[in-house]
Order: C-alpha cells, then structure tokens, then sequence
C-alpha cells in the first residue's frame, strides 16, 4: 500500500524521535525527520522502510519553524506533527546558567509552539493530528527539575488549550513519558533515578505508547501507574505529593555531591 500521509517529527536523530519514526515508517507514514545532525538523520532514514526526508536544523533558530512548514509543503503537507525535540540539564535552581534556562525553555515550549503555529494552515486543510511529547514532570513539580518542569508545565498547558480551540479542526494530543533511557539524561540523572526506584523505559516502549495514543479517541496519556497516580494526586493533593518528594532531595544532594567529586 502506498504511503500518503506526512509526518513531521522533531528531535529525530536519536531517543524517542528515532523510535516514534521507525514506527510511523513501519504504519505507511511518510516521514520528515528534523534534527540538528545531517548525518545521524540519513542514518536514521536508512533504517526506515519507504520513503522520507530530512531537514537538518536547529529548532530554536529564528526561522526554524518556517524553514520546517516550507519543507513539509514541498512534500504534500503536514498531516502529523509530532513535537518531541526536547533538552534536560538535571540541576539545583541555584546552580542553573541563565543561558541554559533559557534553551530549555526555547526548546522544549516555545519552538514547539512556533512550529505548530507554522505548520497549523496546513494541518487545518488535511484535518491532522498535532502530538506534543511531554513529560511526567509536565504534572508533578520534582525537585532538581525547575526548568525543565516550567517548560513541559507550559507544553501541557498550552496542548489542554490548543485542544479545546482546535476542536473539529485539528486533534492535539499530549504523551507523557516518565524516565526514559536517552542521551539526554546523564550519568547524574541516571544515578538518582535508580537510587529513588524510578523505572526507566526505553524508546521503543514510548513510541509504541505514542503509536497507541495516535490510533485512540484519547486525547492525554502517561505511561507508567505510579507516575499516572502521582500526578492525579499532586493535582488534587499537591501538599502530599510535597511530603513525599522534600524526603528525596537528601538523596538527591548525595548523588549530586559524590559525582560532582568524581569529575
């Protein structure tokens, strides 16, 4: 069967963009891989079966999201827009560069804002789908994760309001991940993750999640019951959820204490 369906999936070359579209490939989707390695697409691209193109960008840039919308309407239009690119730097408030609040916060909100609102037209006249990939702290406030919380907050948010102004126009979905085995959680946050019990996924088991998600009536889904349960309840209880997790910052401390010792 011939492919005829665009998708446009940010963050490509590696993690959970690479799995969502090796299984998007694998469901007949045409793909438009965007990344800031041209090389780790094309080898992204020749482990896809079809046929699929690149751009090679960096999403903050200032025209990154009309350089993204022009490409995608060179190749027929969007019909799936999946905002996954994302950044993490696992850090105390206090510690964080401003320059490095800043990226996180033009990475992983503002850039999928502006490339959902250039490619929007598009995604209007096919009836398409928008799947912003947010995060478990995207609910729940965690400690050692502000900014990272504040931006995926803000993802979540801004999906909620997108859904319900989009109604009958274009469907928006949210995916939340917890813990996930990629290069960008580093030795620090791997190391408190296993010492709090925080269970890791992989790629492949969110990108069948996302592929679950996109084929529902749903419109939110998180993966994982503790993570599910907390961020019920932190919206419900928020003073519970404070308890539980002010007793995990020692241990946090710690590890960050005895790696920052090993460098």
């Amino acid at each position: 069967m011939k492919a005829t369906k665009l998708a446009v999936i940010t963050g490509a070359s590696r993690g959970i963009g690479r799995a969502i579209s090796k299984q998007l490939a694998m469901h007949n989707w045409r793909c438009l891989l965007i990344g800031r390695d041209s090389e780790k697409l094309k080898q992204v691209i020749a482990g896809l079966s079809g046929e699929h193109d690149y751009l090679a960008l960096d999403i903050t840039a200032e025209d990154a999201a009309t350089q993204i919308a022009r490409k995608a309407a060179t190749m027929g239009g969007v019909d799936l827009l999946v905002n996954n690119a994302g950044i993490n730097t696992m850090a105390g408030f206090a510690e964080i560069l401003p320059t490095d609040l800043k990226k996180q916060m033009e990475t992983n909100l503002l850039a999928p804002m502006l490339v959902s609102q250039a490619c929007l037209p598009q995604l209007i006249s096919s009836h398409g789908t928008i799947v912003n990939v947010g995060s478990a702290f995207g609910a729940i406030g965690f400690p050692y994760q502000s900014s990272y919380c504040a931006s995926k907050f803000g993802l979540r948010g801004f999906t909620e309001a997108l859904t319900r102004e989009l109604d009958n126009q274009v469907v928006v979905k949210y995916l939340a991940p917890r813990a996930t085995t990629t290069e960008m959680n580093d030795d620090r946050a791997t190391a408190v993750n296993h010492a709090l019990g925080n269970q890791m996924d992989s790629p492949e088991v969110v990108a069948q999640a996302f592929m679950k998600l996109l084929h529902s009536n749903t419109r939110r889904a998180g993966i994982g019951f503790p993570e599910r349960f907390f961020a019920r309840l932190n919206g419900l209880l928020p003073e519970l959820v404070d308890n539980a997790l002010i007793k995990k910052v020692k241990t946090i401390q710690t590890i960050f204490s005895t790696k920052e010792s090993l460098r």
